[in-house]
């Protein structure tokens, strides 16, 4: 059966684990042709092996441009095109904002928003080209900020700001822009935290709730980039049932 998705061409990055290797193999069940991006290259591979059809295995660090510029253009070379983009690449660090590492702000930084703003800007004129979609991974920390999550909680308010002027000035050139808020999902996220405290109350949030799995923001995924040319389903937040904030 075909689905609207049959042919498209997507971009993940951030597809070694958790809901960017949801999301490429959903996006590949869907017909998609899927670029994988990635640091962690022999994740992108195994994970290849695992997909509905060929997907294009791509090492790329989202903090470089040249890195950035060259996954696109990789994509576009095998592909033909670039229908979607899906900027997922992300790290959460959270800590206390007295005595804080800085560097691990300076990676947050780089990493969520800074990386996403490039990728969308080395893949603009290709989905300008082709009307394409993107999909901005962000957060419920993008929307309420808590006490030790202050620079994460900055990354992701800022890819909202950064995705909402896109929309206002690439919508009527038939481009769609997608933020998806999850909440708690079990990925390997938490696991970046180096503060032991932080990350003892991470596993403790987690354990207190039915959390999300990636294949549930996947789904999310899927149904935004899915709808007809002329409905845009610019924002979807998505929670576990039990978190309260």
């Amino acid at each position: 059966m075909s689905t609207t998705l049959d042919g498209k061409v997507v971009l993940v990055t951030g597809a070694s684990s958790g809901i960017g290797e949801a999301t490429a193999l959903a996006l590949s069940a869907e017909g998609a042709r899927v670029a994988i991006g990635a640091r962690r290259a022999d994740r992108l591979e195994a994970l290849a092996r695992k997909a509905a059809d060929e997907m294009l295995a791509l090492q790329l660090d989202v903090t470089d441009q040249e890195s950035v510029r060259a996954a696109v253009a990789a994509t576009v070379e095998r592909f033909g095109a670039l229908d979607v983009l899906v900027n997922n690449a992300g790290v959460m660090l959270n800590g206390p904002i007295v005595g804080a590492d800085t560097t691990e702000w300076t990676r947050m930084i780089e990493t969520n928003l800074l990386g996403s703003m490039y990728t969308v800007h080395a893949a603009l004129p290709h989905l300008l080209q082709r009307k394409g979609t993107i999909l901005q991974v962000s957060s419920t920390a993008g929307r309420i900020a808590s006490a030790y999550s202050g620079v994460y909680a900055a990354t992701k308010f800022g890819i909202t700001a950064f995705s909402e002027s896109l929309r206002q000035e690439v919508t009527a050139q038939g481009v769609r822009v997608v933020i998806i808020e999850p909440g708690f999902v079990a990925t390997e996220l938490t696991d970046h935290i180096t503060d032991p405290t932080m990350q003892a109350a991470a596993q403790n949030l987690a354990a207190s709730m039915r959390t999300l799995r990636p294949e549930d923001i996947a789904d999310a995924v899927v149904y935004a980039v899915g709808q007809p040319e002329h409905v845009a389903v610019n924002e979807i937040l998505i929670r576990p049932t039990d978190q309260i904030q």
